[in-house]
């Protein structure tokens, strides 16, 4: 059934290419024709691969990467039917009481899920303030009733009703419906090209999405345990790897001095920004110094930031005029990928992956500065998507190589997750430590970060002094 699921999804996408670069019609490709019509696009797409330079990009990152996507597909990630069932039970719960205490408040019961309904409620019948309007009517979206759940719970208690229903029916009801078989297994789908970036994706269901900060959510988390009896999940993800990577391409002294010693860069960057030692940083001064360092490279703007940190668009401003102060050559790195992007139209990964922009010097300057903050990511995120890619390749490779039976299960951006047999414990580890850490040579080390457990949720700290 998984293999006719995907079989149909390639024909459908092969009809298209073939009337696209082959200018040839074909409203159904036949199934046993179709390794012709493969052949003819594969002469076309290699040529204009090894004119763009990117035969190393495609024959030893995206290729190998198809076959372990594959494997990882076929081999399924275990759930504990038990725990799951008694997540969606307690959700279940908490959805029919808040459902009550918001009905009790409104005065009368009404569907939820109607942005119609909610809005006569809320502002009429209430009286709650309208915060913006749409060409439907007032707003009830989440920064509406984050804004007004500070003084009135009713707007409190609808955000954890929406919470709790995302809950339930992006995760829980997919998670049962396919557990729900001999297996206890969950097949999802990892797509390789969906991103512009080069970042894998996940669907059908979303495995890379599932909350990590909210409390409750993350107990989704526990029910994703080891095949192996007695085994372990393993949990591996790179520290800080785009800002990694940030320093590695603008060679700012102040980024790679931090990284070399080890140092908190959130820290770092707050001691930077604030004038102080970086021993006095609080938590707060920390939190903000972070949201700016991933600010800067998602390209965010003055405004992006003030809403971020809760903060005037002028303090936001100087925040960012002040890190740029401090990390002149980020300045320089920002100035000219925008520069080389508004030239070629295009900007790169450091594997060559090219990723074009086409509304780079638009008039439209919504569409420019769309743009621009396209042109300063993707070379960073970009980079950080081969660099994991290339640690998955190796990694897979090894396992082979050594027989193991344990597998890799999942890819969430920075992190690997496998499913470990007890007695391949150490030399897993080993082998994902090494090929994490050395999948490629930036001018400042990477580190891995490797964490076991016997579920998804409760994983503790792999170190030096832990014993396999």
């Amino acid at each position: 059934m998984i293999l006719k699921k995907y079989t149909v999804i390639v024909l459908q996408r092969l009809n298209n290419l073939c009337s696209h670069f082959l200018k040839t019609y074909i409203p159904q490709v036949p199934q046993d024709t179709s390794a012709y019509f493969i052949f003819k696009l594969y002469n076309i797409f290699k040529e204009e691969i090894k004119r763009h330079n990117m035969d190393s990009l495609f024959f030893n990152i995206e290729v190998p990467l198809s076959r372990i996507l594959a494997d990882m597909e076929r081999t399924g990630v275990m759930v504990d039917r038990k725990s799951l069932r008694e997540l969606s039970k307690e959700v279940d719960l908490n959805i029919d009481n808040i459902s009550k205490d918001i009905f009790k408040i409104a005065g009368q019961e009404f569907n939820l899920n109607s942005p119609k309904q909610l809005r006569k409620v809320l502002f009429e019948n209430l009286g709650l303030p309208p915060q913006k309007k749409t060409k439907t009517g007032y707003s009830t979206d989440e920064e509406v009733l984050r804004k007004l759940s500070f003084k009135y719970h009713v707007a409190k208690l609808i955000l954890e009703y929406r919470q709790f229903s995302k809950l339930k029916y992006t995760y829980l009801i997919p998670f049962i419906q396919q557990a729900d078989n001999s297996s206890s297994k969950i097949h999802a789908s990892f797509n390789q090209t969906a991103t512009k970036t080069g970042r894998l994706s996940s669907s059908s269901p979303n495995l890379q999405n599932i909350p990590i900060r909210e409390d409750f959510a993350q107990r989704i988390r526990r029910v994703f345990v080891p095949s192996f009896d007695g085994g372990y999940i393993l949990s591996s993800d790179y520290s800080q790897i785009e800002l990694r990577v940030l320093a590695h391409f603008s060679g700012e002294d102040a980024l790679l001095h931090a990284f070399r010693n080890g140092k908190d860069i959130h820290l770092y960057t707050a001691s930077i920004l604030f004038g102080i030692d970086i021993q006095k940083v609080t938590k707060k001064q920390r939190d903000a110094a972070k949201r700016v360092n991933f600010g800067i490279i998602y390209g965010m703007s003055s405004y992006g930031l003030a809403k971020e940190l809760h903060i005037s668009e002028d303090e936001a401003r100087s925040f960012i005029e002040d890190y740029f102060a401090r990390y002149p050559k980020i300045k320089k790195f920002i100035d000219s990928i925008i520069k080389e992007a508004k030239s070629k139209g295009y900007v790169k990964t450091i594997t060559g992956r090219i990723r074009y922009l086409p509304d780079i010097n638009s008039s439209n300057r919504d569409l420019r500065e769309f743009s621009f903050r396209q042109a300063i990511n993707t070379p960073i995120q970009g980079t950080a998507a081969d660099i994991i890619k290339i640690a998955m390749v190796n990694i897979f490779r090894e396992f082979n190589k050594e027989g193991l039976s344990s597998k890799l299960i999942l890819q969430v951006h920075d992190e690997l997750v496998f499913d470990v047999n007890k007695k391949e414990l150490k030399k897993v580890v080993d082998i994902v430590k090494n090929n994490m850490e050395n999948s490629i040579n930036l001018v400042v080390p990477l580190v891995a970060n490797l964490k076991i457990g016997k579920n998804w949720l409760e994983l503790s700290p792999l170190t030096s002094n832990n014993e396999i």
